[in-house]
C-alpha cells in the first residue's frame, strides 16, 4: 500500500513523542537500581496496570489470534483465556506479598526464600535462562509479527539496496526495518529506564488499541455490522457453525479436541504460570500493596475483555473475504485485511498502533530482562560492591545484547503460535511448585531445579515420539510434562534437607505469607494467617468477572444483544465485589515505601 503525506506524518509525531519522552524523563533513571528499573516504587495502579496490558499488547498477537480463528474458530482462544484464573490467583493472594517483599526483581525471592549454593545456583541459571532464553524468544515472535505484517500489508522490500561513498550495498529488508524500529526503542529505554516504559506504555496502549478498534469497525462495514456478521459467515463455503461458539460443542468434537479443551481449563492455567515475571516488576513498582493488587485486576480487566475482541472479529471477517483454505498461512489474515480495508490516511494510524504494540512489548522485556542481568547476575556474582553508575551502565550494555539475541531468535522461527505453545509446554511442569513456594515450608530450591529439568527433558522429547508427535497432541503432551515434573519435585523435595531453618523464620516475618508453615510459625511470634476462604471468594468472583466480560463483549460483537446485556451485568457485579474482597482497608500495609525506607532490597547501599 502506498503511505500518504498524512501518514507519514502520523507515523513522525509518533516517533518523535516516544523519544521525546526518553529524554524528558531520563533524570528519573540516573538515581538508582531501584530508580532504573522501579521507576523509584511510584507507580500508581492505573500506570503500573495500563503497562502491564500494553506489554502483552505486542504486534504478534493480533495475528495469532486471527490466525486461531481461522484453524478452528473462537474457542482456541480458551488456549490464553484459561489464563485468566492465574492472574485471578494473582489478584487473591500473591500481588500483595510480591510488594511486601519489596525486591528489585522477582528471582531475587530465591535467595530471601531458599539457602546455601544451590539457591545461588538457582538464582544465576534463572537470570541466564529466563532474562536471555525466554525473553528472547518472546520477543522474536514479536519481530516475527512485524516483519509479516509490513511483508503483506506495506509490501515491505525483500531487499534494500543503498549507495555509500560509490559503494553499492543490498541489505535485508527486514535487517533494515527492524534495526530502525530497535533503534528507536532503544534510545528512549537506555535513557528512561522504567519511567520511560511505562509512560510510553500508556501512549502506546491507547493507540495500539484504537487503531485495533478502527480495523474492526471498518471490517464490520463489509459484513452487515453485529447483525450481519453470523449470516454472511454461515453462507461462507467451507465455513462450519462451531466457529463461532464460545466453547467447543463437547458432544460432537473428537476425543483430542476436547482433551485439548480440558485442559486448557483445568491445567494449563496454572500448571503454566511462571510468575508473570514482567507483571511482578510492574507490582514491585508499586507504592504499595493495595495499588499492587488494583494494578493486577485493571491490566487482567484490560487484557481479557477489552483486548482481543477486535482482533476477533477481524478474523472472522476475513473468513468471508478469505474463505477458509484459501490462505498458505492463517496469521496472514490480519495484515491481508488492513490492506483490504484501510483507505487512505488511515493507514498510518493502523501503522502507528502496531508500531506502539510492538515498542510497548519490546521496550518491557529488555528493560526486565538487563534487570535480571544486572541485579542477579552482574550485582550478585560479579561485582557487588560497583558504584549506581556503573550498575546503569551495565544495565544500558545488557539492553544492547538482549536485543541482538532477539533479533537472531526471531530469524529461526516461522509460527507465532507455534512459539507460545513451546515455551508454555517447557515451563508448565514448574507451575505448581512455583505457587506452592510462598505456602509451604517444605519446599526448597532443589524442587524447583529438579521441576524445570524435568519440564525441559520432557518438552523436548516428547515430540519425538511417533504417537504423541503433532500440534493435536498438545493436551496429552501437557499432560505428561505436568505430571512427571510434580512426581519428580515432590519426590526430591522430601529426599533432600529442607532450607536452613533461619532463612524460613527471616522470609516468614519479612513477608508473612500464610498457608503451612507449622514448624515456623510458633517461634515467630505473630499471628498465622492460612490461606483464608476470604481469598479463595475473591479468586472465584474474579474468575466470575474475567468469563462473564469476555462471553459478555463477544455476544454482542456477534450481535446476540440480549445475552450480551446479562453476561456484562454479571461482570460488573462480580467485579465490584470482587475489588471490594481484594482490597480490604484492614488489609494492606499502606506504607510499604516508609518500611523499605531503612532497607531496600533495590539500593547499592
Amino acid at each position: 500500500m502506498h503511505l500518504e503525506a498524512i501518514d507519514w506524518i502520523i507515523i513522525g509525531t509518533y516517533i518523535v513523542l516516544a523519544l521525546g519522552a526518553g529524554v524528558l524523563l531520563s533524570g528519573k533513571a540516573s538515581g538508582s537500581i531501584s530508580d532504573y528499573f522501579l521507576a523509584g516504587r511510584k507507580l500508581t495502579w492505573w500506570f503500573a496496570g495500563t503497562s502491564i496490558v500494553a506489554t502483552t499488547f505486542a504486534a504478534d498477537t493480533p495475528l495469532a489470534v486471527a490466525g486461531m480463528i481461522r484453524r478452528g474458530g473462537i474457542y482456541e482462544n480458551w488456549f490464553w483465556w484459561s489464563a485468566a484464573m492465574s492472574a485471578m490467583l494473582g489478584v487473591a493472594f500473591y500481588a500483595r506479598l510480591w510488594r511486601r517483599a519489596g525486591l528489585t526483581t522477582d528471582i531475587e525471592l530465591i535467595e530471601l526464600r531458599y539457602s546455601g549454593r544451590p539457591s545461588a545456583a538457582l538464582r544465576g541459571f534463572l537470570a541466564i535462562y529466563s532474562g536471555v532464553i525466554c525473553n528472547c524468544i518472546g520477543m522474536g515472535w514479536v519481530m516475527l509479527a512485524v516483519a509479516k505484517i509490513f511483508k503483506v500489508a506495506f509490501g515491505w522490500p525483500e531487499v534494500i539496496n543503498l549507495s555509500l561513498g560509490g559503494t553499492s550495498l543490498a541489505l535485508p529488508g527486514e535487517l533494515v526495518l527492524l534495526g530502525t524500529l530497535i533503534s528507536i526503542v532503544l534510545a528512549y529505554t537506555i535513557c528512561s529506564g522504567m519511567w520511560g516504559v511505562v509512560v510510553t506504555d500508556f501512549l502506546q496502549f491507547i493507540i495500539a488499541m484504537g487503531g485495533a478498534i478502527v480495523l474492526m469497525v471498518l471490517a464490520y462495514q463489509r459484513v452487515g455490522g453485529p447483525s450481519g456478521i453470523v449470516e454472511r459467515l454461515q453462507q461462507t463455503p467451507g465455513f462450519e457453525p462451531h466457529m463461532i461458539a464460545m466453547v467447543p460443542d463437547l458432544s460432537n468434537a473428537g476425543e483430542l479436541a476436547v482433551l485439548t479443551f480440558v485442559v486448557y481449563i483445568s491445567v494449563q492455567w496454572w500448571a503454566g504460570t511462571t510468575g508473570a515475571s514482567t507483571q511482578n516488576q510492574r507490582i514491585l513498582s508499586t507504592r504499595n500493596e493495595r495499588e499492587a493488587t488494583l494494578a493486577v485486576i485493571w491490566g487482567t480487566v484490560a487484557h481479557y475483555v477489552l483486548r482481543p475482541w477486535p482482533w476477533i472479529v477481524v478474523g472472522l471477517v476475513s473468513l468471508v473475504l478469505y474463505p477458509p483454505g484459501t490462505l498458505n498461512d492463517p496469521e496472514s489474515a490480519y495484515p491481508r485485511m488492513m490492506t483490504e480495508l484501510l483507505p487512505p490516511g488511515l493507514l498510518g494510524l493502523m501503522l502507528v498502533s502496531f508500531l506502539a504494540a510492538f515498542m510497548s512489548t519490546l521496550d518491557t522485556h529488555l528493560n526486565w530482562g538487563s534487570s535480571y542481568l544486572v541485579n542477579d547476575l552482574y550485582k550478585r556474582f560479579i561485582k557487588p560492591d560497583a558504584s549506581h553508575k556503573q550498575y546503569i551502565l551495565v544495565s544500558r550494555l545488557a539492553t544492547v545484547l538482549l536485543v541482538i539475541l532477539a533479533a537472531i531468535a526471531a530469524w529461526q522461527m516461522d509460527s507465532i503460535a507455534g512459539a507460545w505453545k513451546y515455551l508454555i509446554k517447557m515451563n508448565s511442569g514448574i507451575g505448581l511448585v512455583i505457587l506452592l513456594r510462598w505456602f509451604w515450608w517444605r519446599i526448597n530450591a532443589w524442587s524447583e531445579i529438579s521441576a524445570m529439568a524435568t519440564s525441559f527433558v520432557l518438552a523436548n522429547t516428547l515430540g519425538f515420539i511417533p504417537a504423541l508427535a503433532g500440534d493435536d497432541m498438545f493436551g496429552i503432551q501437557l499432560l505428561i510434562v505436568v505430571a512427571g515434573s510434580t512426581l519428580v519435585w515432590l519426590t526430591v523435595t522430601l529426599l533432600t534437607a529442607p532450607t536452613d531453618h533461619a532463612t524460613l523464620l527471616a522470609f516468614y516475618r519479612h513477608v508473612r505469607p500464610g498457608g503451612w508453615w507449622g514448624p515456623i510459625v510458633s517461634e515467630t511470634g505473630q499471628p498465622h494467617k492460612s490461606i483464608a476462604a476470604r481469598g479463595w471468594l475473591t479468586w472465584l468472583l474474579g474468575s466470575a468477572c474475567i468469563y462473564t466480560g469476555i462471553l459478555g463483549v463477544g455476544w454482542i460483537c456477534l450481535g446476540m444483544y440480549g445475552r450480551g446485556a446479562i453476561s456484562l451485568t454479571l461482570f460488573m457485579l462480580s467485579g465490584f465485589l470482587c475489588i471490594r474482597y481484594a482490597t480490604p482497608t484492614d488489609g494492606f500495609n499502606l506504607n510499604s515505601n516508609a518500611r523499605l525506607a531503612d532497607h531496600d532490597r533495590s539500593s547499592n547501599t
